[in-house]
């Protein structure tokens, strides 16, 4: 295995619609995805459609949603450590005008322990947070071997300042900063304070605010992918954090712009198509997508 990626396991029924039904109201989407879901998940299945051999340390609960999201793994030869729970996780995402509504039902009840694994080959690590034990426990590993450590802080959890003291790579959301009420650039600087030797913050169409192995910030722009093409941005992000851990399992002594410009092209072609495997580039989709927009 290259790398080893924990979360938890969602169902995403994506929708194309004018509004939701609201009381007695009935309507027909105008078009649907359903797909495997969840950040470090999603992560995953790109790392894998990028050609990578990942590992998933997951959600998994014995019903046929659950079976459903094993038959999808084993479509991308990915290896799952099964983390048992009741039921299955489900998001539901309405994309609509560049923005994403999402209700998600999820159960993280886990009724095992921590699974002890081999990390023999485990080159990268990656987090989104859920199961906080398992994360804390493999970032302290990994950190000691002198595996590479990713998260992806997409909110405030309850150990998310012990976590990032064993974190290389921190690209958190926005919605981080607000729960810490924290510019951008003050959170590159608690970044910094807590050792991440990379870090940023994602602002969607506005690009990603980071600083990189020498400690300079700047921005990364977005791509110019036209309005009119952009249809899901929902795990847009999750693509392009499996996507830089891609650049870096490919080439780890480069330089993380780099890495990070690879990803960035590949979340451009997440955002024209709806759901997450659709949505799943190619290593041509992305050298597509560096084709029409550039690297600037």
């Amino acid at each position: 295995m290259d790398a080893l990626f924990i979360g938890q396991t969602y169902i995403d029924v994506t929708l194309i619609a004018d509004a939701m039904p609201q009381g007695d109201e009935k309507s027909v989407a105008k078009d649907y995805a359903v797909s495997f879901g969840g950040n470090a998940v999603t992560a995953g299945f790109a790392c894998a459609k990028l050609g990578f051999q990942t590992s998933l340390l997951t959600s998994v609960a014995d019903d046929w949603l659950g079976h459903m999201f094993l038959d999808m793994a084993r479509t991308y030869e990915i290896t799952v450590h099964p983390r048992r729970v009741k039921r299955s996780s489900l998001s539901f995402i309405m994309p609509r005008d560049g923005k994403r509504a999402i209700l998600r039902a999820r159960d993280d009840d886990y009724l095992d322990g921590v699974p002890q694994l081999d990390l023999t080959g485990i080159r990268a690590l990656h987090l989104d947070g859920h199961q906080s034990d398992a994360a804390i426990h493999y970032a302290k590993a990994c950190r000691e071997k002198g595996i590479l450590t990713s998260l992806d802080g997409g909110g405030l959890r309850s150990n998310t300042h012990d976590l990032l003291g064993f974190i290389d790579a921190a690209f958190v959301a926005e919605r981080l900063c607000e729960q810490m009420n924290l510019s951008a650039e003050a959170m590159l600087d608690y970044l910094k304070s807590r050792g991440c030797k990379v870090g940023g913050v994602t602002q969607g169409e506005h690009g990603c605010l980071w600083y990189d192995e020498t400690g300079q910030v700047s921005r990364l722009p977005s791509l110019p992918v036209p309005g009119s093409k952009i249809i899901d941005t929902s795990g847009a992000g999750d693509v392009f954090h499996g996507a830089y851990l891609a650049a870096y399992l490919a080439h780890p002594q480069g330089r993380w712009i780099d890495h990070l410009t690879f990803a960035r092209a590949a979340s451009a072609w997440k955002i024209q198509h709806l759901g997450n495997e659709a949505g799943l580039p190619s290593q041509a989709n992305v050298a597509e997508m560096i084709s029409l927009y550039g690297t600037k």
